[in-house]
């Protein structure tokens, strides 16, 4: 899958524009390069380009102010700028969204520049995210994400954290549960109070209740003073109750007890005391399924779910995977000399790909390690543990098998000039049917889903079959 928009190339030396290309769509990015003719700005429109590799030159002359009606086009759009050395072209361009080349051009840093480029998209997305109020700030800080399920539950969390409800949070390991409580916390009333969290799977059964409700000195063999709990710490507060699923019947009964008449009786004390405390729950079971199996009490389970939230896993918000790698990676970085640069677009993809059963936690776990071990540079697919990799097989009988050999391999592979030379158009047309055939092979010939996999238009696609008399045989 695609994790970012398309590249447009602009050079009146076809065999220039045709070389980039080429070596830019075989290290796995989506290139665009309608005909020369085309209005350049309607191009940047409808193609959804997001970085510009041009000849300096050649930009001065499709118009004196072409970076500004660009970035006006899209805010974020980085210019990749060449020109011969000493003209001074290039350099006539400028800002922090902006990068400069001599010529000849040297292909890895071209590359290395095109990384960069999707570094600064990634920081800008979350600056628009994190620009608009001190909520957006907050969950932008403990949670990330600019997907449409994300934006939808950030919402949810601004609406929630107004009232005093006992909410219950839900999802699957390694989402963020625990976030959005906090979250809720911080952006509600109680905020300059304490937030208290206990998790109830990690606590034995007999220790439980004294940890929840305290105890008063001599309730039991080793009580020799009293002791508050939980809910007496987090009065006025927020108290977190994760893998509630994991409680007891005997507590399901003590906690619906708080939860009715907010007031609590301490282990061993003979009166209750009252408290004010927001409940905000948590788990990754499915509490109906409890409730059905007679596991968890049908009046708590309701008590608790007044307002229901839903944390959706990482598999179903793929698009928040690039943003969540660079904020790991910056994270990682902080204190290290010589630091990881990014992520190759090949590893991105592959990454993009997986389904995360460890959700944010486990992607998070998995950067934190390459960095340690790759120590510096970019990250590419040969850094990558093998079951990350083992997702992006495609069966043979549909697309051309991808080679056993590294990826340093196949980066001296592509620099090897046969003998007597190469026809360079040749080869670039022969590549590219030989993508149009691979992406209509893996989607069994539906059009609309291999234009997609190309970034193209439907339309573009079709016309591109039909002036390269390319057929495919649907099933």
């Amino acid at each position: 899958m695609s994790v970012s928009g398309s590249i447009y190339i602009a050079d009146n030396d076809v065999k220039t524009r045709d070389l980039v290309s080429a070596f830019l769509t075989y290290k796995g990015h989506a290139v665009v390069c309608p005909e020369q003719s085309a209005p350049f700005f309607d191009t940047l429109r409808n193609y959804e380009i997001d970085i510009v590799i041009a000849e300096a030159a050649h930009l001065h002359t499709i118009a004196p102010d072409f970076q500004l009606r660009a970035t006006e086009i899209n805010p974020a759009l980085v210019l990749i700028a060449y020109g011969d050395n000493g003209t001074g072209e290039a350099r006539k361009f400028n800002g922090a969204n902006v990068f400069t080349l001599p010529k000849p051009l040297n292909l890895d840093e071209l590359e290395s520049l095109v990384l960069r480029s999707r570094e600064y998209q990634t920081m800008k997305k979350l600056d628009s995210l994190t620009g608009c109020d001190d909520q957006h700030v907050l969950l932008s800080a403990s949670m990330i994400g600019t997907s449409a399920p994300m934006r939808e539950l950030f919402g949810l969390i601004t609406k929630v954290a107004g009232s005093n409800a006992t909410v219950l949070i839900q999802g699957e390991s390694g989402t963020g549960k625990e976030l959005a409580a906090r979250a809720i916390h911080q952006l509600s009333a109680r905020n300059n109070k304490k937030f208290i969290p206990v998790n109830c799977a990690a606590i034995p059964d007999d220790l439980l209740e004294s940890e929840l409700f305290g105890h008063v000195k001599g309730s039991f063999t080793g009580a020799y003073a009293n002791r508050a709990g939980r809910f007496e710490m987090a009065d006025k507060g927020t108290l977190f109750l994760d893998e509630i699923g994991d409680m007891k019947a005997n507590l399901q009964v003590k906690l619906l007890r708080v939860l009715q008449n907010r007031e609590f009786e301490p282990v061993g004390a003979s009166k209750s005391q009252s408290v004010d405390v927001r409940i905000i729950a948590a788990t990754n079971k499915n509490l109906e399924d409890l409730v059905a199996s007679r596991d968890f009490r049908e009046d708590l389970y309701y008590r608790l779910s007044v307002i229901p939230i839903t944390i959706p896993p990482l598999r179903e918000r793929r698009e928040d995977i690039p943003l969540l790698i660079h904020t790991f990676l910056t994270r990682f970085n902080s204190d290290r000399s010589p630091a990881v640069k990014g992520f190759s677009q090949d590893a991105l993809n592959i990454l993009c790909s997986y389904d995360w059963p460890g959700n944010v936690r486990e992607l998070e776990n998995l950067v934190e390690r390459l960095v340690i071990l790759k120590g510096s540079g970019f990250i590419t697919p040969d850094d990558l543990p093998e079951k990350y990799l083992s997702g992006k097989q495609s069966p043979p009988d549909q697309i051309a098998p991808r080679s056993t050999a590294s990826s340093s391999d196949r980066r001296e592979a592509w620099d090897q000039l046969p003998e007597g030379g190469i026809c360079i158009n040749s080869a670039v047309d022969e590549f590219e049917n030989r993508l149009i055939m691979q992406a209509l092979a893996r989607t069994g010939g539906n059009k609309k889903e291999a234009a997609l996999l190309l970034n193209l238009k439907r339309t573009t696609l079709i016309e591109k079959l039909k002036k390269k008399h390319l057929a495919f045989a649907e099933e």
